[in-house]
């Protein structure tokens, strides 16, 4: 249970693998996720391009998306080979598109699909399959409805939930609208765990905070931070020390270790901006911040442009902040 104390949730379009391995340079215990990809993806499509990743990712989860148990089970089965440390059913998802292929939130709905398919996975897996998922969708009562998906992945070996504790609103809510606007009901995650002390639950929506992460800790055994983490990575530096008894990380030596990556990841020719866009947020409250983000928009796109231009932008940090970068 403990490499789930605490997480960075999967982001479409966000937690790729150059997010990942700037997370990583922040905190070497907190438990990583991919983005989601779907299953017929994995099987059908380019898999390093989708699912390759970096050793030093690890731990680190693939997180998959489909409501076919036996695409699932060989989605999980190459996730595996791969090297992943788990492998992540997505039943939370809200998004039009998952929406159109049955899965993702839509799954609340048919508890007995996700036990079905959750076990394919595990049987076709050697690492752990868990599950993260919504409280309900749409008019379910939640206390119904978690209840009978966490129930149904149970009786499929399953051990391992990560609750976002909102509703998706399928219906009449954008996805944006569905990270937001329906009301967070932690009580009820907490409650999960009182009753079934045997299950890892880990709590997940709206915790924007190290302070919140620890107070939760109290009720569950895991916290996922989502879009805090990313737009202010920095708290990243604290993790290990306040959640797994490591010590803190320098932002600026955790800069340097990913410039170095930058510069590796230049040679294979990825593009500065795929890689620097990850770091806008880092510098967060810092004087020249704001120049540094600017910098970085409007240069790290340009042709030719490369660690000197990141380096330009640091130079905007005030002398403290910026150090050796």
């Amino acid at each position: 249970m403990n490499a789930h104390r605490f997480s960075i949730a999967p982001m479409m379009d966000w937690t790729d693998r150059h997010c990942r391995v700037l997370h990583r340079l922040l905190t070497r215990r907190a438990l990583l996720y991919t983005e989601m990809v779907v299953a017929e993806a994995v099987i059908r499509g380019d898999r390093e391009r989708l699912i390759g990743f970096d050793a030093r990712e690890h731990p680190v989860a693939l997180q998959l998306g489909g409501a076919e148990p036996a695409r699932l089970a060989e989605a999980a089965r190459v996730g595996a080979e791969f090297g992943y440390d788990e492998i992540n059913l997505n039943v939370g998802c809200p998004s039009d598109r998952v929406q159109s292929g049955r899965f993702g939130a839509c799954l609340m709905r048919e508890p007995a699909l996700v036990g079905d398919c959750v076990a394919a996975m595990r049987a076709a897996s050697k690492v752990p399959v868990t599950v993260k998922c919504r409280i309900g969708v749409d008019e379910q009562d939640p206390e119904v409805s978690l209840r009978a998906t966490v129930d149904a992945c149970v009786a499929a070996g399953v051990t391992t939930f990560a609750v976002h504790a909102r509703k998706a609103w399928l219906e009449g809510l954008s996805p944006k609208e569905n990270r937001d606007v329906p009301p967070l009901d932690y009580a009820l995650v907490h409650r999960l765990k009182r009753e079934r002390p045997e299950l890892a639950i880990v709590i997940n929506g709206g915790i924007a905070t190290l302070d919140e992460a620890a107070a939760h800790l109290k009720h569950v055994d895991g916290v996922m931070l989502g879009r805090t983490a990313y737009h202010a990575p920095a708290m990243l530096a604290e993790v290990d020390a306040r959640f797994f008894g490591g010590e803190p990380r320098d932002v600026n030596a955790a800069v340097e270790d990913y410039i170095a990556y930058i510069a590796e990841q230049l040679g294979r020719g990825v593009p500065l901006n795929a890689m620097t866009k990850h770091m806008l947020g880092l510098f967060n409250g810092r004087p020249g911040a704001r120049l540094f983000r600017r910098h970085l928009s409007e240069n790290a796109t340009r042709r030719g442009a490369n660690v000197q231009t990141l380096r330009d932008a640091l130079a905007f940090l005030a002398p403290d902040s910026a150090a050796a970068a």
